[in-house]
């Protein structure tokens, strides 16, 4: 494929997730964004700025340089990129094998973020999806690449693909959008239930070799032979 046809698809697929955080209830108003590495190219693919959701399509992305620079007189050029921009184009500068960030303000792992606690892995679908706690990020004001660096520093060198930056959020990766919307999808689930959990008692965390099988088995086996990657995101 040409570049202008993995741009293209990128639109496409960026448009199409931001209705998947509308429909798993992880964004209120205009809050929240996808983004996309753009295949082949120093490019990424965002959403506007204050643009609600249901006025949302492929012709809105705005197309993106990896500093965070809107590229001239492409489709969508006229409007502001989301004022996340910087923070996602520091982390695919930073993390060449992350091809997807997805921010959300979903309500339980916004309220893990507010009391600065990492969310606890004593449930097997954490151990499976993130292969352990998932961490908190610092705090960081929003304007520059300073979220960037939090996600990028936090991360780096850990299994989870979320990071709950400190009184703010979840920001979640992936392999491309796709896999960082459903890690963003499974960050809310879990707060959600270990929420509940300390509601009802003081849960027990799994052990680590526990951690370390299920999360081997759930990357390496879990799913048809046919659709199988690997859906861990290199972090080192």
């Amino acid at each position: 494929m040409t570049i202008d046809a993995n741009i293209a698809s990128a639109r496409l697929r960026v448009a199409e997730l931001h209705a998947e955080l509308v429909r798993n209830e992880l964004v209120v108003w205009t809050g929240g964004n996808v983004s996309e590495r753009v295949v082949g190219g120093d490019l990424m693919v965002i959403k506007p700025s204050g643009v609600a959701y249901d006025d949302l399509g492929p012709e809105d992305m705005i197309l993106c340089t990896l500093d965070g620079q809107v590229v001239p007189n492409s489709i969508g050029s006229h409007r502001n990129p989301s004022s996340d921009t910087a923070a996602h184009a520091y982390v695919y500068r930073n993390m060449p094998d992350v091809g997807g960030v997805v921010h959300t303000h979903s309500t339980y792992a916004v309220a893990w973020s507010a009391l600065g606690i990492p969310i606890p892995c004593c449930i097997t679908a954490m151990a499976d999806e993130f292969g352990g706690p998932i961490p908190i990020g610092p705090f960081a004001v929003i304007g520059d690449d300073s979220i960037g660096r939090g996600i990028v520093d936090t991360l780096r060198g850990h299994r989870s693909r979320a990071v709950l930056m400190a009184n703010h959020g979840p920001f979640t990766i992936g392999t491309d959008a796709r896999d960082a919307v459903k890690a963003a999808v499974m960050v809310e689930d879990v707060a959600k239930a270990m929420y509940v959990a300390r509601q009802l008692g003081d849960p027990d965390p799994i052990p680590q070799e526990s951690i370390d099988r299920l999360f081997a088995r759930y990357q390496g086996v879990y799913g048809q032979p046919d659709a199988h990657t690997d859906r861990s995101v290199p972090t080192s």
